[in-house]
């Protein structure tokens, strides 16, 4: 098949704009290096998925935080769907205020993100965040009622004074016409079984036309080619036939995420040293999480039912005067099996912590982190699989950072005693889930290395569509923005029309 349009990637970056130009009946090819996630009973075990890591791709990351000495091989999962297939489906959009430093306004994007919940049956509860920005419409479906720990929870803060909320969820729990949630309590870092979750691959790619769209799965891409200026093709890696092959078209979008973005384009483009691809692999941001833990003198969730409903965000705004950033949310989150909390606890307390995980419950906290230029990746000398150099990941927060986080901390910690925990414990996240930025987007060359429609500056028909056209991380989960980019971008792509790109 001749292609008109390349996408790099298969989460909600690259399925939401494929989502927009397959309407418009533009021939679209998708490249994902992993494959389909097998929706069986596994992908519900928490050792099979936590310990042992079912989906972990062939191709480390090499990660150096917090001023370590050297590198540690960190493994990826890899489906198609990407990140979103293991997200816990929390959906909320960034806050008017988080745009300050963005090429677009909150507005602009607002009817996007209305139809990023639509397309994710997202379920909430309009008007309830005190820091909700303004809405064209109400959400698609309604929170469900409260469960027993989250119910716990929102009484204690409430008694405090704070104002928590249903956390917007991408579960479905309501459309009949599709799988309805179990109430499990494996949806944070989990497959859905019956694809109940609102994630990429069963949201977005199972619906697309397939007269239009062809999806290549086990496909490394290794570089982008590039001539006088376009993009005229992509070599891949094909992980099935060992082959290495390339394919043509004339609009291409890079949506391998924060992290894989940025090295495809170092790797495709080594001899460019414009102002706008000095961007390129800087200002990484992850949010900078911790969890705050309480034991109680009771199972704080016998029946191991979902209750990852509680959102606060009274905090938001507390800091932003003093660090020009939001302080960031605080949610709700289910307690791993007793497996899982004493695989990641230190030796000394795996006996007392496997004795006490029924009795725990925990808090997320979840800060904004501030863009740092000392803060990306990069490509190693040493070598990769399939003819891509090593990716060497370097990040470390700043005292802004912690403070942000410590203050969340603090506040979760009354809400866990008010709500009846005696023994209380805070723990540091370094996740790179949450990765955005290093490809950053602006007004002009010398504020970022897109344009404010995500196009590469200096390369016609380049988009790069995933986290990492943000600027700043803002302090909420950022996967419903990422969809609503994308779809914005679409739109304007399919309303150009092809003489745009495919001059």
């Amino acid at each position: 098949m001749v292609y008109e349009a390349i996408i790099i990637g298969s989460g909600f970056g690259g399925a939401g704009v494929a989502h927009e130009l397959t309407k418009a009946g533009i021939k679209t090819l998708m490249l994902e290096r992993g494959t389909w996630a097998n929706r069986d009973d596994d992908d519900w075990n928490p050792e099979k998925i936590i310990l042992q890591s079912r989906y972990w791709g062939p191709e480390p990351l090499y990660v150096k935080q917090n001023h370590a000495s050297g590198f540690k091989p960190i493994p990826v999962n890899e489906v198609v769907g990407g990140a979103s297939v293991f997200y816990g489906g929390a959906s909320m959009r960034f806050r008017e205020k988080d745009f300050a430093n963005w090429p677009l306004s909150y507005s602009a994007l607002e009817p996007y993100y209305s139809l990023a919940e639509k397309i994710l049956d997202t379920h909430g509860h309009a008007g309830a965040d005190p820091f909700e920005p303004p809405r064209s419409s109400a959400f698609p479906y309604p929170a469900i009622p409260y469960n027993p720990p989250a119910a716990r929870i929102f009484q204690a803060a409430a008694k405090l004074g704070f104002r928590p909320f249903p956390v917007p969820l991408s579960l479905n729990h309501t459309n009949k016409e599709k799988p309805i949630c179990l109430q499990c309590n494996t949806c944070d870092d989990y497959p859905c079984k019956i694809e109940a979750k609102g994630d990429a691959a069963s949201r977005i790619i199972l619906q697309l036309n397939s007269k239009f769209f062809t999806l290549n799965t086990e496909t490394q891409v290794t570089r982008l080619i590039e001539q006088d200026g376009r993009i005229i093709g992509v070599e891949y890696f094909d992980r099935k036939t060992k082959e290495i092959n390339v394919v043509k078209a004339k609009l291409f979008i890079l949506s391998a995420g924060a992290l894989w973005s940025p090295g495809i384009l170092k790797y495709s483009f080594p001899d460019r040293a414009d102002a706008a691809f000095d961007f390129v692999g800087k200002y990484l941001m992850r949010h900078c999480n911790g969890i705050q833990s309480a034991v109680f003198p009771f199972q704080t969730n016998p029946t191991q039912i979902f209750h990852k409903q509680i959102a606060i965000t009274h905090f938001y705004e507390d800091l932003r005067q003093e660090l020009n950033t939001s302080v960031g949310v605080i949610q709700d989150i289910y307690t791993p099996s007793r497996n899982v909390v004493k695989a990641f606890v230190p030796t000394g307390l795996k006996t007392v912590a496997g004795c006490f995980a029924n009795y725990i419950q925990s808090l997320l906290c979840i800060a904004e982190d501030e863009p740092q230029a000392a803060n990306g990746i990069r490509l190693s000398t040493e070598p990769g699989a399939f003819g891509f150099p090593r990716l060497e990941v370097f990040h470390s927060y700043s005292a802004n950072d912690y403070q942000r986080r410590d203050y969340l901390l603090t506040k979760a910690q009354r809400i866990l005693r008010k709500a009846g925990g005696l023994i209380t414990r805070s723990t540091s996240l370094d996740s790179f889930s949450h990765a955005v930025g290093t490809v950053r987007f602006g007004n002009a060359p010398a504020q970022g290395a897109l344009d404010p429609f995500c196009r590469l500056y200096g390369t016609q028909n380049l988009f790069v569509l995933d986290a990492s056209f943000m600027p700043t991380s803002s302090g909420v989960n950022p996967s419903l923005t990422i969809l609503a980019n994308s779809l914005r971008v679409g739109h304007y792509l399919r309303q150009q029309g092809r003489e745009y790109w495919a001059i």
